[in-house]
């Protein structure tokens, strides 16, 4: 049986894991109940990656390590996508995901030139979400939760760009029809937003910014959790559309 597997690929600051759990909890949370068996694989721990003719689906998590650092399990990753790209195997990859998608695909991945874009911040639909299964049913512009140093720069050759703000050019972009790279974290709540401000303070002070001001504007974002909602029950269709295409074969 096909499985809907969450790459985990990064772990959160002790602290926020002590209270809210890790990214491969988070977002497993997220997607709810989903009619296809759902299996967390810890990358970075070294396990085995699937065969793209196992995957019901990937999401690939975010992370606190760097896409530009190459790290031999990050390359492993990097060099699996493609199988799921030929096998279309419906794809979502978050923050770290998002940018390693695009980098295996072609584009380009780097530091941003303005630094960290933190907090709750409102981003834009481009036109082509009006029939994006993931984006089509969403208001045209909501709010998303956002930790990043790296962006990707240059999208690959034939990705659609699907949503954007002033300090990120390519928040969201689909590659092919099913797979899905989304800058920023649908699977955070407003405390765990919160706690990623508070534990980079510091840096975010020396670096001139307003750490009362980023968070007094967290709040909840039911929008861009829909995202990852929309991606599974895209998975469980396209499940169910495949077992329907073999019974008429």
């Amino acid at each position: 049986m096909k499985k809907l597997y969450i790459i985990k690929v990064g772990t959160t600051f002790s602290s926020t894991a002590e209270r809210y759990g890790d990214f491969d909890k988070w977002t497993t949370d997220a997607i709810g109940s989903v009619a296809v068996e759902t299996q967390t694989l810890n990358i970075e721990q070294g396990a085995e990656l699937p065969k793209a003719e196992e995957c019901a689906g990937v999401v690939i998590t975010g992370s606190h390590a760097m896409v530009t650092d190459h790290l031999p399990w990050s390359v492993q990753l990097e060099k699996w996508i493609p199988s799921l790209l030929d096998a279309r195997t419906p794809l979502f990859g978050i923050c770290y995901g998002h940018q390693l998608l695009a980098q295996a695909a072609g584009g380009q991945v780097g530091f941003h030139p303005q630094g960290k874009e933190i907090g709750t911040v409102s981003i834009n639909l481009l036109p082509d979400c009006t029939t994006d299964p993931l984006f089509q049913n969403l208001p045209t512009s909501f709010v998303v939760h956002t930790t990043h140093a790296q962006s990707v720069s240059s999208l690959p050759t034939g990705a659609v760009r699907l949503a954007t703000n002033n300090y990120e050019p390519n928040h969201a972009f689909r590659l092919g029809d099913c797979a899905w790279g989304v800058q920023f974290h649908p699977e955070y709540n407003s405390a765990i937003m919160r706690s990623y401000i508070t534990e980079q303070a510091e840096e975010l002070k020396s670096a001139g910014r307003d750490i009362a001001e980023l968070i007094r504007a967290v709040s909840e974002t039911p929008e861009a959790i829909a995202t990852l909602r929309n991606f599974a029950r895209y998975v469980e269709n396209d499940q169910s559309n495949r077992a329907e295409r073999k019974q008429v074969v």
